[in-house]
Formats: structure tokens, sequence, C-alpha cells
């Protein structure tokens, strides 16, 4: 059965990672209550404009988030959001290039679907990467989706606890 549920989450992203024009996470599935590696890939710009910040959202019940700091971004660092802001202009992800971002957070113990909602702002405009598919959508269907994580069930789900 989690071969089946992981194989389902990680077709889910890669159907929905597909079109490379969104935020989207490397890593599209998690097992519950477990620590989480957050790696944000950021494939392009607003169009040729280069990212100067982004600001992720962190979901419901993910906590203790660690960011992981960049050469030349500043780091703000608040309970529910992190933002990576880039010190200067030579510091900027040129629309042309590929990036990560990326933080370590402890997950939910519930099992369920996480969405990230993620701000990229450029030297000239912005994309907000926060839509949420509504019931019987699918999050292909969406323009701006947010960055999705399928929580699976723990180790321990349905045994029992030591």
């Amino acid at each position: 059965m989690k071969f089946i549920l992981r194989s389902a989450a990680v077709a889910l992203a890669f159907a929905a990672g597909a079109a490379g024009a969104h935020v989207t996470l490397e890593y599209p599935a998690a097992a519950a209550g477990s620590s989480y590696k957050a790696a944000f890939k950021v494939g392009h710009g607003c169009g040729e404009s280069a990212t100067r910040q982004l600001v992720v959202d962190l979901p419901a019940g993910v906590t203790g988030a660690h960011p992981m700091p960049k050469a030349g971004w500043q780091l703000a660092v608040e309970p529910t959001r992190i933002t990576w802001t880039a010190k200067g202009r030579e510091d900027m992800l040129a629309s042309a290039h590929y990036d990560e971002f990326v933080l370590v957070a402890k997950l939910p113990a519930a099992a369920g679907t996480l969405y990230w909602p993620v701000r990229q702002v450029c030297e000239q405009g912005s994309s907000d990467w926060i839509e949420v598919p509504r019931e019987g959508q699918k999050l292909s269907d969406l323009k701006s989706p947010a960055a999705t994580l399928e929580v699976l069930p723990g180790a321990g789900a349905g045994g029992h606890n030591h």
C-alpha cells in the first residue's frame, strides 16, 4: 500500500511539475511526522526579469523551519514565513538560470496534502504561486499552483507506538 501511495504522489507531483513553469518542491512526498528538506526549485524569473526575492509561507502544522543561507541573499525568518532577498542586483537570479531555496522543517503527524504558497518577486513584476485546487479540480488546471507535498502515513501509522 505504501508503494502505491508513494507512486501516486510522485506521479501527481511529476505531472504538476511537467510544465516547469512554476515553483515546485524537489521531493514531492514525505512521511508524516518526519523532518523534511523542502527544496523550492525556481526555473525562471518573471518574464525576462530576474528574481530578487522568494517568500515561502509554511503550511499549517509545519514547525521548526530552518532555512539554508544562500551567498548573496539575506534571510528573514518569521514563525510561518521564510524570505530570501538578494543583497544586490548582481546577486539576483537571472531569468535564464535555475536555483533552489532550501529549508528543513518538521511535518505534521497526519497524512494529507500540504500546499506551500510561494511569492516570487522580480525586478519587474512578481508571480504568486498560491493557488490550491478546489474539490474535484486538478492541480494541472491551475495557472499559478502552490508548491505541493504529499504527506504519507508515517512508519508507525496503523501500528503501535514505543
